[in-house]
């Protein structure tokens, strides 16, 4: 079991940093990596072109995975403003019309209205370094 330090971890506020894979699972990452190349070369069949644009769209896909699609952030980003009526819970002021960050409480669990906060960018940049994360 990991120890939390008051330096690194603030359990009251948010839960703990992201996992961070073992030297073993590191290997098979750098392993699929490698597997992954090779076929999207394989796929390309030589052409620099192809092979840019296959990668850009594997990239973005795995984006995808991790944090939905961009429009569907930009409806809970409404919904967050309406919810919060447009006062981040962070520093207590008004939110922008544009320009304030979702912030998820656990990035896991993704971008959903339960893990969620629309906070200022400026809050969400201080939330960030006070968490070591930046």
């Amino acid at each position: 079991m990991p120890v939390y330090t008051s330096t690194r971890y603030n359990l009251s506020r948010w839960k703990m940093a992201n996992r961070v894979l073992t030297p073993s699972e590191l290997i098979q990452a750098h392993d699929l990596l490698g597997e992954i190349r090779q076929r999207l070369n394989e796929l390309a069949a030589g052409d620099p072109a192809t092979l840019f644009a296959f990668r850009r769209k594997i990239a973005k896909e795995l984006v995808y995975d991790e944090r939905g699609k961009t429009s569907e952030r930009v409806k809970l980003k409404a919904r967050k403003f309406g919810e919060q009526d447009g006062i981040c819970p962070e520093c207590g002021e008004q939110l922008p019309e544009k320009g304030a960050h979702l912030d998820r409480k656990n990035a896991m669990d993704g971008y959903t209205p339960a893990n969620t906060n629309l906070i200022h960018a400026e809050c969400h940049t201080r939330r960030q370094a006070a968490r070591g994360w930046s």
